[in-house]
């Protein structure tokens, strides 16, 4: 990617609107969660649904995180891989828990697992990202 040198980085744009707007729908999910749902759900359900909150507001700092580490370090493919990651992984394991919480069926559950990996791969490879740069600035 093209680093312009009067504003964003593409990937640090996306990375940093995308973590923006999920960190907004997250703290929404949230509030709807404890005002409207928690009194409708068993305990189990409404737990599951708060872990899917919390990972997608976790995960969605991460993707605005990524797009810091893009904008000021430079950007990579392994930044781009691993934000692709953290959005798979909000949509399958966040987006599961949801769905399941409003009542889809319970094989659906099956889809949260690619979505916890997903989650690990995007750190993995952020990591790799780190060691693999070379000390002292942007490639």
């Amino acid at each position: 990617m093209a680093r312009t040198t009067d504003g964003f980085d593409p990937l640090a744009r996306r990375c940093i609107v995308l973590g923006a707007a999920l960190m907004l729908a997250g703290v929404i999910l949230g509030a709807f969660g404890t005002h409207l749902l928690e009194a409708r759900l068993t305990p189990r359900q409404f737990a599951s649904y708060q872990t899917g909150v919390l990972y997608q507001l976790l995960h969605s700092l991460g993707l605005i995180l990524l797009g810091v580490v893009a904008q000021t370090a430079g950007a990579t493919s392994r930044l781009q891989w691993s934000a692709r990651m953290m959005l798979v992984g909000i949509a399958c394991f966040s987006g599961s828990i949801y769905l399941m919480t409003a009542g889809a069926p319970k094989w659906l559950g099956m889809v949260a697992p690619v979505g916890g990996l997903s989650f690990m791969l995007a750190w993995l490879v952020l990591a790799l990202d780190a060691v693999r740069r070379p000390a002292g600035g942007p490639r």
